[in-house]
């Protein structure tokens, strides 16, 4: 059940408008800890993008949903502070199903459990 829970909601991040349309989305990312929007946009795709398909492939999955987790919260609480909670309700479920995955691991079905040598406990 975990690994159909964490496929499910890896695909809903939903980061890939993000990698297809670089050009465009630096100048709409928002920059809160003033990295420069190059790099706070390539750090929200790697967090959007590649941890998600880590956490699919069920490779590194607990320590894939950190950065997925801090990009949300840094959205939710300095992106978007004024955001209702009808407004950030998705963000706030993704925010308790990645912490879910978190605690509990991607499940007996992911691909480091079934094959030795994979990094099983990560």
């Amino acid at each position: 059940m975990l690994t159909l829970l964490s496929t499910l909601i890896s695909f809903l991040m939903g980061g890939l408008p993000k990698l297809l349309d670089f050009t465009a989305q630096l100048q709409l990312i928002e920059d809160p800890f003033h990295l420069g929007a190059h790099l706070t946009l390539i750090l929200a795709i790697f967090a959007e993008v590649l941890c998600p398909l880590l956490i699919v492939a069920g490779v590194l999955a607990r320590l894939a949903c950190l950065p997925i987790l801090f990009v949300l919260l840094v959205a939710l609480l300095l992106v978007h502070p004024q955001w209702s909670v009808a407004e950030g309700q998705f963000g706030w479920l993704l925010l308790i199903l990645f912490t879910t995955v978190l605690i509990a691991g991607p499940g007996r079905l992911a691909l480091n459990v079934r094959l030795p040598g994979v990094l099983r406990y990560a």
